[in-house]
């Protein structure tokens, strides 16, 4: 495995980082293989921490929008067998939420960007993920929200900001879906962007080539495009374009991870 500094946070990435929002939820979800509609088994996920572990990847991916992922992260990764002398690298997100329906219905995501909402959204994680601080926490704007609006109004990555200055947030900064709000982000002087990039979305180029001139950090979402691109020709295009510290690939398949590890 490669790694990449996450722009100027001091902190030291995967170029792969895995995404866990199948080990959390899979309602109002999309998926390219049929019969990928359940949540993996305790250990069929500690499985895939593991495989994750042995390849040398360190950046882990989650969100409270992502159902029961961070509970399950808290649960599982404390017993993956690291020997890589590496700690985990932990990415989570503020301002969206998502319920289950209690009838098994779809559920939903509901959005808060307020300062008390975000401290109390980065708290509750800080409990499921059971740590006591963690490496990142992004804006989770996911084209719900007008993030544009969210981010130059200020309190939103004010609030992020104390968090860090608090010690409980290493680094701060917006999961986005415009190149304006990347841009912006940037502007505002988030550590970390994720942006999206493949082969039919370049939102994220103009926003990772701002952030390697000012030294900021990169995740790339979606990066296979839902499962419809080859995965490695989709890794190196994307992991080759400046700026990008770590493309995080979304899979509770192991072979799926190894297969994109060596690209």
């Amino acid at each position: 495995m490669n790694y990449r500094m996450l722009g100027s946070t001091g902190l030291e990435c995967s170029t792969i980082g895995l995404g866990t929002v199948k080990l959390g939820r899979m309602a109002g979800l999309k998926y390219a293989a049929a019969g990928a509609g359940r949540l993996p088994t305790d250990e069929e996920a500690l499985g895939l921490l593991q495989t994750a572990a042995d390849a040398g990847v360190n950046l882990i991916d989650t969100s409270p929008a992502y159902g029961v992922s961070e509970e399950r992260l808290g649960m599982l990764l404390s017993r993956v067998r690291r020997t890589d002398g590496r700690g985990w690298l932990i990415v989570t997100k503020a301002g969206e939420a998502f319920e289950a329906a209690a009838n098994g219905g779809a559920g939903e995501s509901t959005y808060d960007f307020s300062p008390r909402a975000l401290a109390a959204s980065v708290e509750r994680s800080l409990v499921r993920l059971r740590v006591e601080a963690v490496e990142c926490v992004l804006l989770h704007f996911s084209g719900k929200t007008d993030e544009v609006a969210v981010l130059r109004e200020g309190a939103a990555m004010g609030a992020l900001a104390e968090l860090r200055a608090a010690g409980k947030v290493r680094a701060i900064g917006a999961s986005t879906s415009t190149t304006e709000g990347g841009l912006l982000a940037i502007e505002m002087e988030a550590d970390v962007v994720m942006v999206t990039i493949n082969q039919r979305e370049s939102t994220g180029i103009a926003v990772a080539a701002a952030a390697e001139t000012e030294r900021r950090g990169v995740l790339v979402k979606k990066a296979l495009g839902g499962g419809h691109f080859d995965a490695r020709e989709a890794v190196v295009m994307v992991a080759s374009r400046p700026g990008v510290s770590s493309v995080v690939i979304g899979t509770t398949n192991p072979a799926h991870l190894l297969e994109v590890v060596p690209a």
